[in-house]
């Protein structure tokens, strides 16, 4: 895999309101122009959610172009063409996909949707951050990945483990 220019990441989620759009933000920031990062939803709720949005305001991400959209704008004419597609919660995981051009590398890095946490305002946004923190060793791992010097089997391999490895709770480490 060359990495002469950006790699184009996707990151799906259903409704494209929190997980995938951290996710879009925190490749943004850290793949320094190695990578460009977007984000869509199969069902996209039509906003970023307002715990999701403040949060990255409050570390400072760009959140200027961050919208709810729909993946059907990476499948039509004019797409960027796609290096890797991520999906980022159980649900888009299991909804049948478009064909994207190209066949980009894939894989599944699901977490728990924020959005659904339960308790006390506090709580709720403990839940958003933690996601955030999730996705920021996972995005991390993978922008240190030698890409240039691993076959497509192997560079699979990998970001299979880090969806899998990321999620295990810290007593399971």
């Amino acid at each position: 895999m060359t990495t002469e220019k950006p790699l184009n990441v996707l990151f799906l989620c259903t409704h494209n309101s929190a997980r995938s759009v951290i996710a879009e933000a925190i490749l943004n920031r850290l793949g320094a122009g190695r990578f460009r990062a977007y984000s869509a939803g199969s069902q996209p709720s039509g906003r970023v959610h307002r715990y999701a949005h403040e949060l990255l305001e409050k570390l400072n991400y760009d959140t200027s172009s961050l919208r709810s959209k729909s993946w059907e704008e990476f499948t039509g004419p004019g797409a960027p063409d796609l290096d890797f597609v991520f999906t980022v919660c159980d649900n888009a995981a299991n909804e049948v996909c478009p064909v994207w051009p190209g066949q980009p590398i894939s894989a599944h890095w699901g977490l728990p949707d924020p959005g659904m946490a339960e308790g006390n305002e506090s709580e709720r946004r403990f839940a958003f951050a933690d996601t955030h923190r999730m996705l920021y060793q996972r995005i991390s791992i993978f922008t240190n990945l030698p890409l240039a010097s691993l076959d497509k089997l192997s560079l699979q391999k990998r970001l299979d483990e880090i969806g899998g490895a990321a999620v295990a709770a810290p007593e399971d480490a």
